[in-house]
């Protein structure tokens, strides 16, 4: 065996103690760069994280201008005429225009209140035809070209209506409308309310703008006569009734049904076409049910001398 000098040994040795020194500070420099590593991921993970939320915001901000935009060419289209070419919308964005419409309506709209103060003398059965009228009243003005200032009188929340208004209708309690436990008396000057009621002798020739206009809040099964007539009496409030008499004619059916009783969303409805159109005849020939045995006259406007004995039956809104 070879003799291998003892410095030899020495520098080899003194060699590998330096590359293991070299290595350690390898592993050690790169022990002490990983934390810092980790921190900066965390850092750039929540810098991201922020980013991503502010960029929904943003994009949110700009969708609610976008809608804004809209909302507000739509507006402009309405006060020219409308145009063919108007967009489609969506129905947030129409859902809130219509809500915006309809607060409008609750400051310079055409008022009209319907009178609950009769429900107590309701069934169950007629309290949820009438929460069912009472949605298809709103609904019906939430459609229309010029909605009214809507108001629901002497409605308790304990009642039996408004439980039922409750379970019925989605959405009763964010209604674009009045509620109120107060009577119109309460709300209005006696000299500006007008009780519509069937029984009434003055016919409504028009719809007046300084003037409050109530319907009776009444389904009866029974046909109790003249209770909205009564209960305008009761206010002495002025009352008229709609000029069916004037402008509509019986006709011949197999069961010789005739009757006048109309759900206050239909009398809604006629009142409401009237005022776009200024027609009677058309407001009735449009909404007044077919089933009720009348037509609009052939010539219109009926002449006082040309009405039939008896014609005008009891009948309630």
């Amino acid at each position: 065996m070879a003799h291998v000098p003892s410095e030899v040994c020495d520098t080899q040795l003194n060699g590998v103690s330096e590359v293991m020194d070299l290595l350690r500070i390898e592993v050690e420099a790169d022990v002490m760069e990983d934390k810092p590593g980790r921190e900066d991921a965390l850092c750039s993970r929540n810098v991201s994280r922020k980013q991503r939320n502010w960029e929904r915001q943003l994009a949110a901000k700009k969708g609610k201008r976008k809608e804004e935009k809209q909302r507000r060419k739509l507006n402009r289209e309405q006060e020219s005429g409308g145009s063919a070419d108007s967009p489609q919308f969506t129905k947030r964005v129409l859902k809130a225009i219509t809500k915006e419409r309809l607060a409008e309506a609750q400051a310079t709209g055409l008022k009209l209140c319907v009178d609950l103060s009769m429900t107590d003398c309701m069934s169950d059965k007629e309290i949820s035809r009438l929460a069912g009228q009472l949605r298809r009243l709103y609904g019906s003005n939430k459609k229309a070209a010029r909605p009214f200032h809507l108001l629901l009188t002497e409605l308790r929340e304990d009642s039996r209506l408004y439980r039922e208004c409750v379970r019925m209708n989605a959405g009763f309690l964010n209604y674009v409308m009045d509620i109120t436990e107060e009577s119109c008396l309460d709300l209005f000057p006696t000299e500006t309310l007008v009780y519509l009621s069937p029984d009434a002798e003055e016919a409504l020739e028009t719809v007046d703008a300084d003037k409050v206009y109530v319907l009776g809040g009444l389904v009866d099964e029974s046909i109790q006569k003249k209770l909205s007539f009564s209960r305008a009496r009761e206010l002495s409030v002025r009352t008229a009734r709609l000029p069916i008499d004037e402008y509509m004619v019986k006709r011949d059916n197999a069961k010789n049904f005739h009757s006048k009783v109309l759900a206050v969303n239909q009398v809604f409805d006629i009142l409401s076409t009237f005022c776009d159109t200024g027609s009677w005849t058309e407001a009735l020939r449009a909404w007044f049910p077919q089933g009720k045995g009348y037509v609009v006259a052939p010539d219109g406007r009926i002449h006082p001398e040309d009405h039939v004995n008896g014609q005008q039956g009891n009948s309630t809104c």
